[in-house]
């Protein structure tokens, strides 16, 4: 054990001066604590880069749709049955035309929906019909996440 010990020095086993050898090992303590910031911040930081016109979702146990590199696009319908491209406000009888030009910009046609919970779902629906005549026929709905009732029902 003292001679192996006595080897990693580098002095070849003899006692004595030796010279100091460099250590070529990285320390990743540095590179850990910049990724761990950074991943605070975009924590932080994606929840606000969410469309921000504030309206109460309705709740659902559904599964969430895989996502894509581009943005998406989402129209809101406020509880006054206003309706908004992000967080534009738009005129039902303009809706379809900026839409459509929007869509000539864009590579998918996915579209997201969100509608506040309160309102009626007739407004809904035609809401959809003008985001399909726009051209956007992937349309999602956006939902709050609510765990099952134990019963099954949602609660």
């Amino acid at each position: 054990m003292g001679e192996s010990i006595q080897n990693l020095r580098g002095d070849g086993g003899r006692r004595g001066r030796h010279r100091a050898q460099t250590i070529s090992a990285i320390n990743v303590t540095p590179f850990v604590d910049v990724m761990m910031v950074l991943l605070i911040i975009f924590m932080v930081a994606t929840p606000l880069s969410i469309a921000g016109v504030p309206i109460e979702l309705p709740k659902t146990s559904a599964t969430a749709l895989p996502g894509n590199e581009e943005e998406p696009l989402s129209v809101t319908i406020t509880v006054d049955g206003l309706v908004m491209i992000q967080e534009t406000e738009t005129a039902q009888d303009v809706l379809v035309q900026r839409l459509q030009a929007i869509a000539t910009e864009r590579d998918s046609n996915r579209i997201l929906l969100r509608a506040d919970g309160r309102i009626e779902w007739d407004r809904v629906v035609e809401v959809m019909g003008l985001l399909d005549a726009a051209g956007f026929s992937d349309i999602g709905l956006v939902t709050d996440i609510a765990d099952p009732a134990p019963n099954g029902s949602e609660g």
